[in-house]
């Protein structure tokens, strides 16, 4: 099983707050972060990059279900 992740270029503010949580997963990129690659293996630490991005930027999906930024 593996996880997508996906990081919205249009929306992310380059704060690197996913790249210094999971490092092997997230870089920064210039200005912007993005994944280092489409699929990963399942972390629970690449659900908190993605609910604790300020812009919402990253999406992580299970399939076809968005399980990432979870919602209270």
């Amino acid at each position: 099983m593996t996880w997508n992740v996906r990081v919205d270029t249009r929306l992310c503010q380059g704060s690197g707050m996913c790249a210094g949580t999971v490092p092997e997963v997230f870089a920064l990129d210039g200005e912007r972060a993005r994944a280092r690659a489409d699929a990963v293996e399942p972390d629970e630490r690449i659900l908190d990059a993605a609910d604790i991005c300020p812009a919402l930027a990253i999406t992580v999906h299970d399939g076809n279900t968005v399980i990432g930024p979870r919602r209270d």
